[in-house]
């Protein structure tokens, strides 16, 4: 028997993976392979606990990637990953009994049915005996270390960056471990192509490999390459959908295959001087956004389906015409920019940034369509929907959200289409009809872009009249 405080090694500990798909600079498996017993690592697909968003089909997909490589890489250094689904609960619990495990480690998550879940699991595990404790690893700045002078959340990106940025740094990244000793038990698991994670009949996700390759080490060869060949052109280039300027990281950082403190440091690595090093400060600027997301997110669980402005409950939203939400998800508006990122996104399972506000402002304000079906659009088709990101984001151009963009600026395609796009090189790859070098007629504008921007702002009158 152990002698008190000192840890029982010949209990397992568990290691439960989340949105932490990798072993470089992952707290919760350093922490298991420092304690020193043998290692159950675990993934649960859980969509049954209260609260627990399904994911939606793009992201799956990746998922079921990204598992294949962890799988491999864990393997290769001695641990198996074990696959179970249902309650997570209920599944620590199980896994627990099965292995008699003496700790069980995870990192962190922030969504408010997610925290509900961690806690409960975290009292039944101590209750049982066993050791248990969580770690920051998927944010910089933990949503409930920034706070205003008068200890309340904040409300606007500037000043709460600007905070993040007067906290002590963020730490280094932890080495990924060489070894990791498996526990020799006959575990059971879940064979991965049984959870039916990819699509078939037909398989709509034939160009998500134009993306990248989903796990860990695609998600360090991106970084490497963007800091080697694009940061320096970021600040000037980023928002050109042509351009490739972006660094492709949202899927990785979404599914953690890397971490945004390894981002962090090794972009400053590499910020240079001068122009440079602007760019580089630009780009993590666009961390601290998503960071600010996971802020608002952790103070506002129900961002996917509630108006952080609560005013905007009163938007006089028209009913649903289906037909332009259909032609809007199939990329025929007859709005060239607008049609297409919305067939970049069926073809590739993601969207240049910029021509993703184009396309949320155009369902919001020119066909008055409620954000949260765009949202859910995005959620179902995007490989890196992001619990904090996708509903911060749709509120944001909206106008209901958080620092959101006011009401009144509409995007308009045609000349954020100038602007960005001067030679028509991104409409031309996605939509070539509009620019002559297709097949077929391109479709004729759905609605009048002068005329909806009008009856968007008379509809948001409403709004205002109603504070």
């Amino acid at each position: 028997m152990a002698t008190p405080n000192t840890p029982d090694t010949t209990r397992p500990s568990i290691v439960w993976f989340r949105d932490d798909l990798r072993l470089a600079d992952n707290p919760a498996l350093r922490a298991a392979v420092d304690r020193g017993a043998p290692v159950v690592a675990v993934f649960i697909l859980d969509e049954e606990s209260p609260g627990i968003r399904s994911l939606g089909a793009a992201a799956k997909w990746w998922l079921h990637h990204s598992l294949n490589q962890l799988a491999s890489r864990l393997a290769d250094r001695g641990a198996r990953l074990i696959l179970r689904r249902g309650p997570a609960a209920d599944v620590i619990r199980s896994l627990a009994d099965e292995t008699d495990a003496g700790a069980v480690f995870w990192n962190r998550r922030y969504g408010g049915a997610e925290r509900s879940v961690d806690q409960g699991i975290k009292e039944r595990v101590r209750d049982a005996g066993a050791d248990v404790a969580s770690f920051a690893a998927s944010v910089l700045f933990e949503p409930w270390t920034v706070t205003t002078g008068a200890g309340t959340p904040y409300a606007v990106f500037t000043p709460f960056w600007k905070a993040c940025q007067a906290l002590p740094a963020p730490r280094q990244p932890l080495p990924e471990p060489r070894e990791i000793a498996g526990a020799d038990l006959a575990i059971a698991s879940d064979d991965l192509d049984e959870w039916m994670l990819l699509p078939t009949s037909p398989d709509w996700a034939t160009g998500f490999t134009e993306t990248g390759e989903p796990g860990e080490l695609g998600a360090r060869q991106r970084l490497a390459a963007f800091l080697d060949e694009d940061l320096g052109s970021y600040d000037s280039a980023r928002d050109e959908p042509a351009a490739g300027s972006t660094s492709r990281l949202s899927a990785p950082l979404r599914w953690g295959e890397i971490s945004p403190y390894t981002v962090w440091h090794e972009t400053l690595a590499h910020a240079g001087t001068g122009r440079h090093a602007a760019s580089a400060h630009r780009f993590l600027s666009e961390i601290g956004w998503r960071e600010f997301a996971w802020h608002i997110a952790y103070h506002s669980p129900d961002l996917a389906t509630k108006n952080i402005k609560r005013e905007f409950d009163e938007f006089p939203w028209p009913p649903l015409d289906e037909d332009h939400l259909r032609a809007w998800q199939r990329g025929v508006t007859g709005v060239p920019l607008v049609d297409a990122g919305m067939r970049e996104l069926w073809h590739t399972g993601t969207m240049h940034n910029r021509v993703r506000m184009v396309v949320a402002s155009f369902l919001t304000k020119n066909l008055l369509i409620d954000w949260r079906l765009g949202e859910q659009w995005f959620w179902d088709t995007l490989i890196d929907a992001d619990a904090a990101s996708n509903p911060f984001n749709w509120q944001w151009v909206a106008g209901s959200g958080a620092d959101a963009a006011p009401y009144f600026r509409v995007f308009n395609p045609e000349l954020q289409a100038q602007k960005f796009d001067p030679h028509g090189e991104y409409i031309r790859s996605w939509a070539p009809e509009y620019t002559g070098a297709g097949d077929g007629l391109a479709p004729q504008p759905i609605v009048d872009l002068r005329e909806t921007r009008q009856r968007a702002l008379d509809a948001y009158d409403v709004v205002k009249r109603s504070r």
